[in-house]
């Protein structure tokens, strides 16, 4: 009924220099065909990117810690882990799931990077280069573990930051993604002549001078002394402490926007999520300024109003990806043309209406693609970058029933590949998530509606899309996962296989995904999880789908509840090398 591994032997490995078998060597690029790794408890359970983290995670939940202080715990340990995704640095959205039975509802923690008060609409409206310090949003990470903890923790933030510290200051034992994902961004950073990027790969170079490998330990001593830093003096530290003294400077002197006021003034915020009835279950995603909760609602009631026809024995057929691709189009349309931070932008309330994912369905075609040009309407489009895939989602349920469905990013993989050499984390670049260039669309998929154009301590609009699902107020799934605007289509993929058509979740992650986001038109279908979309593209194409093939999409470890049982089934991803660790009743 428990883990894979013990998680106590995993954690143990992962501080210090004892080595770790590799776990299967998974490239970020081009990830090898593999099995999910499926664990089963009464208890609790975490499923993250990383073994250490997880087994962090699992070690709260058994020293009585509850779900948030877990997921608190887990997202700092990433930071050390999975430094391409996890952060202190970044920013993202935890949605908390009370345990059945609790008179406090479910909410969203918006702690996404605010942009500085220097801005303008057009201030990168000529920026090339996305790895510079001006890209740099305020993180708003440490905020938001913060608020989580105000509002739900019961274990004491030292606590919950300590095995953080440990992992960076004594050395983490390196697994093989992580060796990969190192190997690239030194192999990319060493080609560029830019002083802020030298820092991390003075941090991240192998002692030996030598590519990392799996088994290897990984040491960072400056990010273990700011992390004991903010276990300390608490969460405050990093936005008007120490930390934020040097990171003023950083800005300062190397070409950034952010000032200390600008970390002085960042706050995160609760909101309330977005809810959707789809097979008898209710789906509740974030908010804005993540489009992920309203886009999943779109598209989950217009494949109700369509009709989505079951597979059968397929894993999909032309018939169920194109009805879904269709949904897709029109709904990450209405992103585009509608979406950005309510706190700056009025978002009409006729969007969470039924009736307007009814006026949506009634447009799609049940046997030829539409042409996404044709869907434009009043958004101008010129001839002619998409949001990184490099984000990072984990899931968490305690034994209580509390479940926590968390994701988080630097925007691209290793954010901006700017680090501070006084703090020793990596930095995000999540200033691309905003439109640039004003009333300037094109059919590559730039994006310039109003909704989302830049403004000073407005948050970019966001496509993480961390789920919690329930059925009569019991939480029966926790997911989510990376992917950049894809992210939304991967959680729609899992819902419509494990929701609808009665699949266990471990085939439900491991089956391929697909994606359609309006701009670019084209209908992207994964390659790396087998042949099951491969084998329906001709008919997709013969219906006027634009099929490209990519190699894999998205990482979503996640958890399935069991509500007879109480049997917890979690289960990490394949494609980014996930662990589940598992705490006993």
């Amino acid at each position: 009924m428990h883990s894979s591994f013990n998680r106590r032997q995993v954690l143990q490995a992962a501080i210090g220099a004892a080595a770790l078998a590799p776990l299967g060597r998974l490239r970020a690029d081009a990830p090898e065909l593999g099995s999910v790794d499926v664990s089963r408890t009464t208890g609790g359970v975490v499923s993250s990117n990383s073994a250490a983290a997880s087994a962090v995670g699992s070690e709260v939940l058994a020293d009585g810690g509850d779900a948030v202080d877990a997921a608190i715990a887990v997202a700092l340990a990433m930071a050390v882990t999975w430094p391409e995704a996890g952060n202190i640095g970044g920013g993202g959205f935890m949605m908390v799931a009370p345990p059945a039975g609790s008179r406090s509802p479910i909410a969203c923690i918006d702690y996404r990077e605010t942009a500085p008060g220097a801005v303008t609409e057009t201030t990168l409206a000529n920026q090339v280069d996305r790895r510079h310090p001006r890209m740099v949003g305020v993180p708003g990470t440490v905020r938001g573990l913060a608020l989580a903890h105000q509002r739900y923790g019961t274990l004491p933030w030292k606590r919950l930051v300590q095995p953080a510290v440990a992992l960076a200051g004594q050395g983490v034992v390196v697994e093989a993604a992580l060796a990969d994902s190192i190997n690239g961004v030194l192999n990319a950073v060493s080609q560029s002549p830019r002083s802020w990027h030298k820092p991390l790969q003075q941090t991240f170079a192998h002692p030996q001078g030598r590519p990392w490998q799996a088994g290897d330990v990984l040491k960072q001593p400056v990010l273990a002394a700011t992390l004991q830093r903010i276990a300390d003096n608490g969460p405050d530290e990093f936005y008007q402490g120490q930390t934020a003294e040097h990171l003023a400077k950083f800005f300062a002197d190397n070409e950034g926007l952010i000032t200390a006021t600008d970390l002085q003034s960042y706050q995160a915020v609760v909101r309330s999520p977005i809810q959707t009835g789809f097979a008898g279950f209710d789906v509740w995603g974030p908010p804005p300024p993540s489009s992920g909760g309203l886009v999943l609602q779109w598209m989950l009631r217009m494949i109700e109003q369509v009709g989505l026809p079951d597979p059968g024995d397929a894993v999909w057929t032309p018939a169920s990806v194109h009805v879904m691709a269709e949904a897709m189009r029109r709904a990450y349309r209405e992103r585009a043309a509608h979406l950005g931070d309510p706190d700056f932008v009025e978002i009409p309330a006729e969007l969470t209406t039924p009736a307007f994912a009814t006026r949506l369905a009634a447009s799609i075609s049940r046997d030829q693609a539409t042409d996404s040009r044709a869907l434009a309407g009043d958004i101008p489009l010129s001839a002619g970058p998409a949001e990184s895939p490099q984000t990072t989602h984990f899931s968490v349920v305690d034994a209580a029933g509390m479940a926590v469905a968390n994701t988080y990013t630097l925007e691209a993989s290793w954010g901006s590949w700017v680090m501070d050499p006084a703090t020793g984390f990596v930095l995000n670049n999540e200033m691309g998530d905003f439109n640039w260039v004003p009333g300037y669309t094109d059919v590559a998929g730039r994006i310039g509606t109003a909704a989302n154009l830049m403004a000073p301590g407005k948050r970019m609009l966001s496509s993480q899309t961390p789920t919690i699902v329930q059925r009569d107020g019991r939480t029966v799934l926790v997911t989510g996962s990376p992917g950049g605007r894809s992210i939304i289509n991967t959680v729609l993929c899992i819902l419509v296989q494990r929701l609808r058509w009665g699949r266990s979740l471990p085939e439900a992650i491991a089956a391929p995904r697909f994606s359609q986001t309006w701009l670019p038109d084209q209908l992207r279908i994964e390659t790396a999880a087998g042949d099951g979309l491969t084998d329906v593209s001709a008919a997709l194409q013969a219906m006027g789908h634009a099929v490209t093939p990519i190699g894999f999409q998205g990482a979503a470890h996640s958890i399935a509840v069991d509500p007879g049982s109480g049997v917890r089934t979690g289960v990490a991803d394949w494609r980014r090398g996930g662990r589940v660790a598992v705490s006993l009743p």
